[in-house]
């Protein structure tokens, strides 16, 4: 597969976006190519289009099965495996924020429930138990907030999200006459 220019720097910039997330550059690289190609590849192809190493597509592809944002497909009268990945963003959105809450949000809750429950606590300064707290609260009223919103059809979630920008320009442009 041969990029064109717009689809090479599209992957490299995704690459580069992935690193400053925590993604591994070569990860999100494969991904950005399999979101843009919209059909299934195989690794060998995957190599070849990106100039990387087999074994760092196979390291890759497993990452990215880990997160359920790629999925293995066969293709009739081809033995060897191939990878796509949604082209739908609101579902590639959606399965990138229930991963990232399982590997960092939900920990941290779980911490910090742990905290609040520790007999320990009450040795603490009055303002860190406070704080801890409110952490908490803040993170699992953002959580339910962001479980809401996924919930909804992207059409309405798009509505829901262009309201609110309207309706926070409001409150802003209100708020700076007073």
């Amino acid at each position: 597969m041969e990029l064109k220019p717009i689809s090479e720097r599209f992957i490299l910039h995704w690459g580069e976006m992935g690193s400053r997330w925590g993604v591994n550059r070569s990860v999100a690289q494969i991904h950005a190519l399999l979101y843009l190609a919209g059909r299934p590849l195989e690794a060998e192809e995957i190599a070849n289009t990106l100039g990387v190493a087999r074994s760092n597509v196979s390291t890759s592809i497993k990452e990215l099965l880990s997160w359920k944002l790629v999925r293995i497909v066969h293709l009739k009268g081809d033995r060897r495996d191939h990878f796509e990945t949604s082209t739908d963003v609101w579902e590639l959105f959606r399965l990138i924020v229930e991963g990232r809450r399982q590997r960092e949000i939900d920990p941290t809750i779980d911490v910090l429930k742990g905290f609040l429950d520790n007999p320990d606590l009450a040795a603490e300064d009055e303002g860190a138990q406070q704080r801890i707290r409110e952490t908490l609260e803040f993170i699992q009223i953002l959580t339910t907030w962001s479980d809401e919103m996924l919930r909804l059809k992207p059409e309405t979630l798009m509505k829901m999200l262009g309201i609110g920008a309207k309706l926070s320009q409001t409150l802003r442009k209100s708020n700076s006459s007073e």
